[in-house]
C-alpha cells in the first residue's frame, strides 16, 4: 500500500504597512490542504508552471498567524517531459545561477563524459564532495560562485551550484523547493531538476533526505522565484515558522546513482 505524506506549516509575521503578500507553501497535487491566515481576508490565487501556486493576500496593519495542513499518497508520478521553452529559460544565467562567469570553476572531467545522466551524476557527486553543509552560514545574496569559493552553504546553495554548473555544460535545471520527509532538522528543503532523456529528473547534493518521498512546492530559475512568502508592496518582520512533513511508511533508500521522478 502507498505511503502517505503529511504536511503541516506555521509562520508569523507582523505587518508595518498594509499591502499584498504572495503566499506559496502549497505542495504539488495534495489529495486534500487547508492555508489559513489568522485575518480571515479574501485571497487571490495565482497558478504558474511546473506545479507552482501562491495565494496573494491584501494584510491588514498588525500580527498573522499563516497555518497549511496538506495530506498526499505517495505515487509514482509520471516523467515531465523537458519543453523547448523550457530549454531556452534553463540553460539561461539566472540571478543566483551565474552559468556565464563560472567557466573557469568547472571540473574539467565533466567536459569528457559522454552523456547526459553522467554529467548530471558527476555534478551532484562534485558538489556534495566540494562543499561543506553549515547551517546559516550563507546569505541570502550569496549565489552559485560566492558558495564555491566559501566552500560551505545550506540546501538552497547546494542546488544552486549544481544548477549552475548544468547550466553551463548546456544542460536545462531549474530550482525546486520541496517538503522532505526525513529532513533534519525539519525546514524548507531545496533540490533541482535536470534535463536527462528529453524528462526532468530530481537530484540533491545535500543527501539529507530520500528524494522518492518529497513533495513539490514551487518551481523556478533559482530561489529568487520560489520564496514561500513575498511582499508585493506591503512591508512587514517574519517572526519565524515550523515545517513538518512526515510519512505513515518507512522512508525508502536513496541511491544517488538512481533516476527519481518528483511530482
Amino acid at each position: 500500500m502507498a505511503s502517505r505524506a503529511t504536511v503541516d506549516v506555521e509562520f508569523a509575521v507582523r505587518v508595518t504597512e498594509p499591502g499584498p503578500a504572495a503566499i506559496s507553501v502549497a505542495a504539488a497535487h495534495a489529495d486534500t490542504e487547508e492555508l489559513t491566515v489568522s485575518w480571515h481576508g479574501e485571497s487571490t490565487l495565482v497558478e504558474f508552471e511546473h506545479g507552482t501556486r501562491a495565494e496573494v493576500f491584501q494584510l491588514p496593519r498588525g500580527e498573522h498567524r499563516v497555518t497549511y495542513h496538506a495530506e498526499r499518497v505517495l505515487t509514482e508520478p509520471d516523467p515531465e517531459p523537458v519543453t523547448l521553452a523550457d530549454v531556452a529559460v534553463f540553460t539561461r544565467p539566472s540571478r543566483y545561477c551565474p552559468a556565464d562567469r563560472i567557466g573557469g570553476l568547472i571540473p574539467p572531467e565533466l567536459f569528457a563524459l559522454k552523456s547526459t545522466r553522467k554529467q548530471v551524476q558527476a555534478v551532484v557527486r562534485y558538489v556534495h564532495e566540494r562543499l561543506s553543509y553549515v547551517a546559516g552560514s550563507s546569505r541570502g545574496t550569496d549565489d552559485a560562485i560566492d558558495t564555491l569559493l566559501a566552500g560551505e552553504g545550506v540546501c538552497r546553495d547546494f542546488a544552486h551550484v549544481c544548477i549552475t554548473l548544468c547550466r553551463a555544460l548546456d544542460i536545462p535545471a531549474r530550482y525546486v523547493a520541496v517538503y522532505a520527509p526525513g529532513l533534519a532538522p525539519m525546514d524548507f528543503h531545496a533540490v533541482f531538476e535536470a534535463a536527462v532523456d528529453g524528462h526532468w529528473h530530481v537530484f540533491d547534493a545535500t543527501h539529507l533526505a530520500p528524494r522518492r518521498t518529497m513533495l513539490r512546492i514551487s518551481t523556478g530559475r533559482d530561489a529568487a522565484d520560489t520564496a514561500f512568502l513575498a511582499t508585493l508592496g506591503c512591508e512587514l518582520d517574519f517572526l519565524g515558522s515550523t515545517v513538518f512533513a512526515t510519512t505513515d511508511g518507512a522512508l525508502p533508500p536513496d541511491d544517488p546513482a538512481e533516476l527519481v521522478v518528483l511530482g
